[in-house]
């Protein structure tokens, strides 16, 4: 039974705990919730079925004047005289008023949580006789977290598809026994560069998506050189990968500013925000889409195919890896190359999102990537990882931010709480593996 938990807490432990997470969060974000728009019109549309004159009154919000307009719909649809009020107490007045001028009885006031509780609405069988006694109906009100909110819950994971897609090639330079610090740089260098091209040589606000897409692919490709420019200097010199990705994330960063001129490049058309902003399946949006699939290729990559076996036989035990025949300076180049290209669609990405290029974009992302890695299970020393663990690093992370902004908690202490999750998962990490050695020795 010991082996067995042992390899479960090992697969599943972070799942776990991300679960915990959701539910810990779930309870302290739990309050009370108001529908609007198309579901407050549904909750509605069925109380107000049997009523013939129905006045609905909602503010210039977008949220309120949808919900006025599928009301209207599904009221008239019924049979109902439906009259809509936009604005403030004094327009409400005012229509209450021709009512009552022309004798038109009032069945209902259909309102949402501010509108409702409009003073005009208080006593209106006294100040408007001829309406009668209108009833004011509003949305039911009911508990839930705002964590589980399902606009919440794709924020999260849209927040998170550039940390967790640049993730897998961080997680494959680890295995290794490796390390990459250049992938933030990489973001800000793989956005200006994409922007840039955009704006100066694709027709900026007019470009075409054949030069957009043109543009993105050659950042992407400049970031993987820089990766295997990174893998080459510390396969042929055997510079430790600490001081050549350090290096690489100056050069990355000065390039960045370079080409931006110390400016944001903000010149692109609307359409370039589809693979960041877009969700053309399900709602889901297109970046989180990319994520699972490039999600599913690592995966299948690390345990299905010789390459993936390769990189954990590096990181394992390199010398005897070489002499096993594995061709060990390919896979590190691969390893690095992997984690440039992969840092340079995470900066198209992020130019996506926010529709613009700039070199402070990715400052501190490789802090939070590492931490993702590490967090997922992902070993420091080597040769032991998995995707799946690193997705669900990279969510963990997410969910402790984001809860921890539900809950209001300051940026500063958010540093603080992050820092002690990494040592703790690196703790953790430690203790395992010589608890584990400890009793294959004693066995």
């Amino acid at each position: 039974m010991k082996p067995a938990l042992q390899r479960l807490l090992s697969d599943y432990g972070m799942v776990f705990v991300l679960l915990l997470l959701c539910a810990l969060f779930s309870a302290m974000t739990l309050t009370e919730q108001n529908p609007t728009g198309e579901a407050a019109a549904r909750q509605l549309a069925g109380e107000l079925s049997k009523s013939s004159h129905v006045l609905i009154a909602v503010r210039p919000q977008a949220d309120d004047i949808l919900f006025a307009r599928q009301l209207q719909q599904a009221l008239t649809a019924a049979g109902a005289q439906v009259i809509v009020v936009t604005g403030e107490p004094h327009d409400a007045r005012e229509a209450l008023q021709k009512l009552a001028a022309a004798n038109t009885p009032l069945d209902a006031i259909a309102a949402n949580q501010a509108t409702a509780s409009w003073l005009v609405f208080a006593d209106i069988p006294t100040d408007f006789p001829a309406l009668g006694h209108p009833r004011i109906v509003k949305p039911r009100s009911y508990r839930w977290p705002n964590f589980l909110k399902s606009e919440n819950l794709l924020n999260i994971a849209n927040q998170i598809a550039v940390i967790a897609i640049i993730a897998i090639g961080m997680t494959i330079v680890i295995i290794t026994a490796g390390i990459d610090l250049s992938v933030g740089s990489l973001i800000a260098l793989s956005a200006v560069l994409a922007a840039r091209l955009i704006r100066d040589d694709a027709g900026a606000v007019h470009a075409s998506a054949v030069g957009m897409t043109v543009a993105c692919l050659a950042a992407i490709v400049l970031c993987g050189l820089v990766g295997i420019f990174s893998g080459t200097m510390i396969t042929l010199f055997r510079i430790p990968p600490f001081i050549v990705t350090l290096a690489m994330m100056l050069v990355g960063s000065g390039l960045a500013y370079l080409l931006a001129q110390g400016q944001s490049i903000y010149q692109l058309p609307d359409s370039f925000v589809w693979l960041g902003r877009g969700a053309d399946l399900l709602h889901i949006p297109n970046a989180v889409l990319l994520m699972f699939i490039l999600y599913v290729l690592a995966h299948v990559l690390m345990s299905r195919m010789r390459l993936g076996r390769y990189l954990y036989a590096v990181g394992g035990n390199r010398e005897a890896a070489r002499l096993s025949g594995v061709p060990v300076r390919r896979v590190l180049l691969f390893a690095y190359a992997a984690s440039g290209l992969l840092a340079g669609l995470g900066g198209v990405i992020m130019a996506s999102q926010l529709k613009s290029g700039s070199p402070t974009y990715g400052n501190m992302y490789e802090l939070y990537i590492i931490a993702a890695v590490v967090v997922g299970g992902t070993s420091l020393s080597g040769g032991e990882g998995r995707m799946f663990g690193t997705l669900v690093g990279a969510f963990t992370i997410a969910v402790i931010q984001n809860g921890m902004n539900l809950t209001n908690v300051e940026s500063y202490t958010q540093k603080v709480v992050l820092g002690l999750v990494i040592l703790a998962a690196v703790l953790l990490d430690t203790l395992r593996h010589r608890g584990w050695n400890r009793g294959a020795s004693a066995e």
